[in-house]
């Protein structure tokens, strides 16, 4: 029996939206593939321009806390320079004009059978596919596997999917369940957990159905009350097992593993097809587009194929964003190409528009009802205001995931997100500066 969080929020849905439109695959003409597409090290680009490469094909890597990026489609390398990604900031990206012929790499070659492989072996292949985490944190899933080793007795895939407008991954699981399970086993080959769990909200009936129908004793299903942000891993956690990730500390600390639906099936694709993680399902939606829907694109599409493919835009945006509403990145240009973690294209119409000019907090406390961290949003704010960082280390800011629950139920329409993603910085700052002295 799924178990409530503390918090959270009920926003209105917008899900009608693309629902019920299949994934379309989608083959741009040129993709711009950042090489920082995870958390730890860029990778440094293995191409030049020039160079021809094909699908598969590994293009940038490096060592350390990093995993490779491969080419999303043939074709020849036209730019190795610095170009504007979603993050918000230029970073080094490899451009490449398709040829339209989708030629594989050679080195891609599927396995039947996974009984011969060790563990450090299937983890070696995560690793080379270049998979991370899909549902957003983008965390090398490689490294995720290998700190749970002797850890995990609990392995919980999300499908939660809460957050409103996206519709990815109900898709997925609605479409290619077995690529989901199949991922999911070679999680459990590997991890050897005691118990498996599939967490889906509730409101995703036909997503349940089709994953009920590939399901075997071993593996539980959980309908989880719709109730946002569900699909946070610490949420999703307590509501499937009731434990409680303390502050500062990794699921492994309670003995649990959360991978992203997407990421399962990815992780199939990789050890069972050989193919490296280069295409992704990512919604493009909201009502400033004509024709919302769901594509399955190659990493590095860019933005403004994406809304030409979706019927291009019905009414000028008010803002386009990167992921959905609550937790998405506000993009000041559509010439940036998608990424692994890139689940959603959200345009916003004029209508939309709901800022406020002159926000002041009224101290309601409602941010404080709604946190699912038990964090004080109103005193944070103040404090990061207010440059205080004893007072937002000792408030344990570092703890905010920037869910926007907080933000959404904010009467005077404060940014309080924006405010604790600089407080995070501003302690980070402190201690690197402390650290050189």
């Amino acid at each position: 029996m799924a178990r409530f969080f503390f918090g959270g929020v009920h926003p209105k849905g917008y899900k009608e939206l693309t629902e019920n439109a299949p994934i379309v695959p989608f083959r741009p003409k040129q993709v711009s593939i950042a090489m920082s597409q995870h958390i730890g090290r860029p990778c440094t680009p293995l191409v030049k321009i020039g160079d021809r490469v094909t699908i598969g094909q590994k293009i940038g890597d490096a060592e350390g806390l990093c995993v490779p990026v491969h080419a999303s489609v043939s074709g020849t390398v036209v730019a190795v320079d610095n170009r504007p990604t979603p993050s918000g900031v230029k970073g080094t990206c490899v451009v490449i004009e398709s040829d339209g012929r989708d030629t594989l790499c050679p080195d891609i070659h599927k396995r039947e059978s996974i009984a011969d492989l060790s563990g450090e072996e299937l983890i070696a292949l995560i690793r080379e596919a270049g998979i991370t985490g899909m549902g957003g944190a983008g965390f090398p899933t490689n490294v995720k596997i290998s700190s749970g080793l002797g850890k995990v007795d609990t392995v919980i895939v999300n499908g939660a999917e809460c957050e409103p407008y996206i519709t990815a991954d109900d898709r997925l699981m609605r479409e290619t369940p077995e690529r989901i399970i199949g991922g999911l086993r070679v999680l459990q080959k590997i991890l050897q957990p005691e118990r498996t769990a599939i967490g889906i909200e509730a409101n995703k009936p036909e997503a349940i159905e089709a994953m009920r129908g590939v399901l075997t004793e071993d593996v539980e299903l959980l309908p989880l009350r719709v109730r946002y942000p569900q699909g946070a891993e610490k949420q999703l956690i307590q509501a499937v097992t009731g434990r409680l990730v303390p502050p500062g500390g990794l699921p492994a600390a309670v003995g649990c593993a959360v991978f992203n639906v997407a990421t399962c099936a990815a992780i199939y694709d990789a050890v069972y097809d050989g193919m490296p993680l280069v295409r992704r399902a990512i919604t493009v939606t909201g009502k400033a587009i004509a024709r919302p829907s769901n594509f399955l694109a190659p990493i590095g599409t860019l933005y403004s194929d994406l809304v030409e493919a979706a019927g291009g835009f019905a009414s000028q945006p008010y803002k386009v964003l990167c992921g959905g509403p609550m937790m998405g990145i506000a993009q000041p240009t559509l010439q940036c190409g998608t990424i692994k973690g890139n689940n959603a294209l959200t345009c916003f119409a004029q209508s939309d528009n709901h800022e406020v000019k002159t926000p002041h907090c009224i101290r309601c406390g409602k941010c404080v009802d709604v946190c699912p961290m038990h964090l004080m949003p109103l005193m944070l704010h103040r404090a990061q205001l207010r440059g205080e960082l004893e007072k937002l280390e000792k408030g344990n800011v570092m703890d905010c995931i920037e869910c926007g629950s907080c933000a959404y139920g904010c009467p005077a329409g404060i940014h309080l997100v924006q405010s604790f993603r600089t407080a995070k910085k501003l302690l980070r700052d402190a201690k690197a500066k402390e650290g050189r002295k």
